[in-house]
């Protein structure tokens, strides 16, 4: 192994991730949150119409690869007249994928709140708005960190694919040392080492942020 190499590859590498894979998974993971949340909301919806457009997003989002999906929004909107730069893409991409797994975990917390805390809201006079707002979704918050962390944990390592539409994170930065050095197998190794010590630490503060909220259960 070349030593010498590796020490001087890795902040390159490590940079890209503080600068570009970290970044670009909060962003998408930010917006695709605020859809899941709306695309939940219509699947919970009673109206017949919203509640199918909700399952058809879903559907079409888990049904299909992330990389197609990746690929449709950079290198097939141009053909219909619409051009977007990588990082765009790529951001628009991953909240779209966000919002179709993500909505399925908030509708679960949703439901999962007992149906009493509801009729006791009505019971007070509360509207169905606010009660969502003040009463189920603060506890279905509490019930869906786990899933929506490993959701989150999950879209870092996704990040990657966003080196084929040029968009510069850690695993770019590593590909652009192999070609200059050919040494292929070190530095995508070394990829995978910054991937893994990233996603240990969101993992440690995953399980901080559990035991916090276990406080109120």
């Amino acid at each position: 192994m070349d030593w010498a190499l590796f020490s001087s590859s890795f902040w390159p590498i490590v940079r890209g991730g503080l600068t570009g894979t970290i970044p670009l998974a909060l962003a998408s993971f930010a917006i695709g949150l605020v859809l899941a949340l709306g695309i939940a909301l219509m699947r919970l919806s009673t109206h017949p119409v919203v509640s199918w457009l909700g399952r058809a997003y879903v559907s079409l989002i888990r049904g299909t690869p992330l990389l197609v999906q990746l690929f449709v929004v950079f290198y097939g909107m141009p053909s219909i007249g619409i051009v977007i730069n990588p990082w765009p893409s790529a951001i628009i991409a991953f909240s779209l994928n966000v919002g179709g797994y993500a909505a399925e975990v908030i509708r679960a917390a949703i439901l999962s709140v007992p149906t009493g805390q509801w009729e006791a809201a009505y019971t007070i006079g509360m509207p169905r708005v606010t009660t969502l707002r003040r009463i189920v979704l603060p506890q279905a918050a509490r019930v869906s960190v786990p899933p929506l962390s490993n959701t989150f944990i999950s879209l870092v390592k996704d990040t990657s694919l966003a080196s084929l539409i040029l968009v510069t994170e850690a695993f770019r930065e590593a590909q652009n040392i192999a070609a200059f050095s050919n040494e292929f197998m070190l530095l995508y190794l070394e990829a995978a080492l910054v991937y893994w010590l990233i996603c240990t630490v969101l993992s440690f503060g995953q399980t901080r942020i559990e035991r916090r909220l276990e406080r109120y259960v």
